[in-house]
């Protein structure tokens, strides 16, 4: 493989330090989410801290263009807003946060052992008892749904209707869950080292293996035609082209490396994909016909790529690693 070509000179250093559990551009702004509960905006080049878990620790973040949300080994939900301020959403008192999300209008879930709690964009809360512990929410694209990935399958609910929720059965602990932006497919990352999805139409079991390793990494593209996924040493992208999802057909891989993939992040308009391996080398890999960019070349003891992230207009990429190393990439 010929080395790629280096975009290093366009990657701005940012301060962390510590473990960055996620990142992103609420309101534009580069935003890192910190182990120790401390969300850090950068701000004309100048570091902005809000405590929104203070002498406490990060167990689950989500960053999304409005804000970030956070739970914490204290038991609270915090929603920092793009400007900064905090709010306290929720609160389960000696328990951990295990899971967050946050749809763009407004609604958020999380999850203490088996209780999931919602809270639509006015405030409503409901909350139920999940079948185990849920390990990854995730809103549907459309309406107020949440899937929740727990053992043996995913539940979904309509957290404002009167009905209990609807189980997708597959048996094995299922992790990490994300929706596809049609709606039509719902996807899984399991602890067997491998992915498990449905086609919502009817329940159309999809079973994606061959992983060294868990894929705890996935991302749909802008278009919803491809989810990238970490996991090996090259990221593998599978087709969702048509009504059949991936069935019978092989993935594709971008960006092989004597590496494992540890993030990977899709571009919001075009089918480019950033991919952060476990040495903390950064890659930014064209689908149409492989083409490589160097972003960050690997640095020995800066640990894993934590956090990978585009802003809005796709301008811009952050980037955060398990040993507190961060930056922002800008492209030319």
């Amino acid at each position: 493989m010929n080395a790629p070509t280096s975009l290093t000179s366009n990657v701005a250093a940012l301060d962390a330090g510590e473990h960055v559990f996620a990142a992103g551009f609420p309101g534009g702004v580069p935003t890192l989410a910190l182990a120790s509960g401390i969300i850090r905006r950068i701000v004309d080049g100048m570091p902005q801290d809000t405590a929104a878990h203070p002498d406490a620790g990060l167990v689950s973040a989500f960053v999304d263009h409005s804000g970030t949300v956070t739970g914490g080994d204290d038991g609270r939900v915090v929603r920092t807003a793009k400007d900064g301020t905090a709010e306290l959403l929720g609160e389960e008192k000696g328990r951990w946060i295990d899971a967050v999300t946050a749809a763009p209008g407004g609604a958020v879930a999380w999850s203490a052992g088996k209780k999931v709690s919602a809270r639509d964009e006015k405030g409503r809360l409901r909350a139920l008892e999940a079948p185990s512990t849920p390990q990854g929410l995730v809103f549907a694209p459309k309406g107020y749904r949440l899937a929740m990935a727990h053992y043996n399958g995913v539940s979904l609910w309509f957290p404002n209707v009167e009905a209990a929720p609807e189980v997708l059965n597959w048996k094995g602990s299922h992790l990490d869950v994300v929706w596809s932006p049609d709606g039509k497919f719902v996807v899984t990352s399991m602890q067997e080292n491998m992915l498990h999805g449905w086609r919502l139409a009817d329940r159309k079991d999809m079973r994606m293996s061959g992983y060294p390793a868990k894929p705890r990494s996935l991302h749909w593209s802008h278009d919803g035609q491809w989810l990238a996924t970490s996991g090996a040493d090259a990221a593998i992208i599978w087709p969702f082209q048509d009504k059949d999802g991936p069935m019978g057909k092989a993935p594709r891989e971008c960006g092989v490396r004597n590496a494992k993939v540890s993030r990977v992040a899709f571009h919001p308009g075009a089918l480019v994909l950033a991919v952060g391996y476990e040495d903390n080398c950064i890659l930014l890999a064209r689908l149409q016909d492989g083409a490589e960019l160097l972003v960050r070349a690997a640095v020995k003891g800066a640990g894993a790529v934590s956090a990978l992230a585009w802003d809005k207009q796709g301008k811009r990429l952050i980037f955060g690693t398990s040993e507190g190393e961060a930056g922002v990439l800008t492209l030319p």
